[in-house]
């Protein structure tokens, strides 16, 4: 492959992969096409999109971008991208590739990193992690309720249980004399 072909690639792969700093790595060997295309269908309706790149090639262009993989790449190599995060992705390519034993999913990069991908998998996905910033945001004042209520809720208990029992153990009233007559 000539140099003037590859930096056409390259620059393919930087114009594909710029603004990306989720993917998953995977490997396939022996996929037929159908399969393949069928996979690839359904995955587009989802917002994902894969792409097989020349290992070579594609290192050059992660490690211009910042995306550094250290582990060396074995096989055909596969990349996946899209979705709103790192755990909505992999979990997608999960299910539609868990009946599929030809392709092994290698790796994933998260916002630039390299990680396995069962760490990917046991990451939050933004809807997830947007509710779990918002839970800890408001638990201080749930908190700080709860303990302002909790003691003026007994205080209200107490006078009501005083206040049904007052009638009931007061003693009636002596009845007044009668007027002497005189």
């Amino acid at each position: 492959m000539s140099k003037k072909i590859k930096q056409m690639e390259m620059d393919a792969l930087k114009q594909t992969f710029g603004e990306v700093r989720d993917l998953v790595l995977m490997t396939s060997n022996g996929l037929n096409a159908q399969t393949e295309n069928q996979m690839r269908l359904s995955l587009r309706k989802k917002n994902i999109r894969m792409q097989m790149v020349k290992k070579s090639l594609a290192r050059r262009v992660f490690s211009e971008l910042g995306i550094q993989v250290t582990k060396p790449w074995a096989g055909t190599t596969v990349l996946a991208w899209g979705g709103s995060s790192i755990a909505d992705l992999t979990r997608e390519l999960k299910d539609v590739f868990k009946k599929n034993e030809k392709l092994k999913f290698t790796g994933a990069i998260a916002e630039g990193l390299e990680i396995t991908f069962e760490q990917a998998e046991k990451m939050p996905t933004r809807a997830e992690a947007i509710a779990r910033v918002i839970g800890l945001a408001l638990a201080p004042a749930s908190r700080l309720v709860g303990q302002l209520l909790g003691p003026a809720g007994r205080v209200a208990s107490q006078i009501k249980t005083i206040s049904e029992k007052a009638p009931a153990e007061t003693p009636a009233p002596a009845p007044e004399p009668a007027p002497a007559a005189g």
